[in-house]
């Protein structure tokens, strides 16, 4: 391949992304507008829902059923849950907490699945758990993360670090 192919496939690649990042940045305002109308139509006292596994699971099965290559099913499907996942977190920071003291190993895996998200869990009694894409996730299959339902497990962000 001579020098000037190269250059123009580079060109190619470069005008590529800057596409792929105007949509990529359209699709987050709207999950910003989506997250706006949630919101407004709430009744006095309800909490809206943000993450909807069957809506995941809805747009990755047509992303699949639509891809053509070359990328695979699963890393087209690791894209987009790792798109959906970052316009979720506009639509509603997620706060995912650990149980035991800072410096143990439950800290250490938190923070290695999601750092910026990650909330001391102290005294903690109780769990629900929520619902998280797992692309916020990269270092377990599971799909959801436990977090405190204590009034007592401090609300401050561990680190102010990106996902």
């Amino acid at each position: 391949m001579s020098e000037q192919e190269l250059k123009a496939l580079r060109v190619r690649i470069d005008s590529l992304d800057e596409k792929i990042l105007e949509l990529i940045s359209d699709r987050a305002r709207c999950a910003e507008e989506v997250a706006r109308v949630k919101t407004a139509s709430l009744k006095e006292g309800e909490k809206p829902v943000f993450y909807r596994p069957e809506r995941e699971a809805a747009v990755l099965k047509r992303v699949m059923e639509r891809n053509k290559g070359p990328l695979g099913n699963e890393e087209m499907a690791r894209l987009f849950r790792e798109i959906m996942s970052s316009c979720l977190a506009l639509e509603e920071p997620l706060k995912i907490a650990y149980l035991g003291p800072e410096g143990t190993f439950t800290q250490a895996a938190a923070m290695a699945c999601a750092a910026s998200c990650v909330l001391p869990a102290i005294a903690v009694s109780t769990f629900r758990t929520a619902s998280l894409s797992r692309a916020a996730m990269p270092c377990t299959a599971s799909t959801s993360v436990p977090l405190s339902a204590s009034s007592n497990a401090s609300r401050r962000p561990v680190t102010s670090g990106a996902r």
